[in-house]
């Protein structure tokens, strides 16, 4: 009851506004929300290009490119205002920054476990990236079977007046890794999963495979390496 006598009074107030006022009411929240999300897209470019660069390096010192692809994603509105409520924290971008790790999300797919930990190390080692959080789920997988390394850090973005320090999560898998998360996440989207947790074992079983193929091709890769 008392949400609805809320939105009477929202409804309310809104039709003594003009136009203009309920325009400039919207753009208050609108536009700062809109910059903060400019600001994490650049954050996105200055990892992006760091990996890039570190790909073209490593390609040459190990003779093979330890990066198969590079995605990035920015989390959406919806989901940032839904994880926002979950926590009962300020819906603003200020409760955003401060509170969210994960708005900006780079994704580095290798060929190899050990490309993984090379270009990690590679990254930390810049005098401009700062880890706040490291999270290995290769070494010590989830549960379900999930594995990646998750880093949280913050780096500088340098707009036209300022630098502006930035969080992002940086997630690395293997393809097989990628794949296993991906295709587990498709089964288990909006599907009730069997109640005897047969489904759960499978997909557990299929990640330890996914696993032991990366342990294998990397031995023969290494093999190979070594014949020549």
């Amino acid at each position: 009851m008392t949400e609805l006598k809320s939105k009477i009074f929202e409804q309310a107030l809104l039709s003594q506004l003009s136009k203009k006022q309920v325009k400039e009411r919207v753009d208050a929240y609108s536009l700062p929300f809109k910059e903060l999300m400019a600001y994490y897209r650049c954050a996105m470019m200055e990892i992006e290009t760091k990996f890039r660069v570190l790909s073209e390096e490593l390609s040459i010192q190990y003779d093979h490119n330890p990066i198969e692809t590079i995605k990035t994603r920015l989390k959406s509105p919806e989901s940032i205002f839904d994880k926002l409520t979950r926590k009962n924290l300020p819906l603003t971008a200020q409760g955003i920054e401060e509170n969210l790790n994960d708005i900006a999300g780079i994704r580095v797919i290798c060929s190899f476990p050990s490309d993984i930990y090379r270009l990690a190390d590679s990254f930390l080692k810049q005098d401009d990236v700062f880890l706040l959080e490291r999270k290995d789920y290769i070494k010590n997988p989830k549960e379900n079977g999930y594995r990646s390394l998750h880093l949280i850090v913050e780096t500088p973005i340098f707009l036209h007046d300022c630098k502006k320090m930035m969080k992002a999560e940086v997630q690395f898998r293997t393809i097989s890794m990628d794949w296993w998360a991906s295709t587990e996440h498709k089964i288990r989207y909006k599907k009730d999963i069997a109640e005897d947790g047969s489904i759960d074992r499978e997909l557990v079983e299929c990640a330890r495979l996914a696993a032991e193929l990366d342990s294998r091709m990397e031995d023969i890769q290494r093999a190979v390496q070594s014949n020549l």
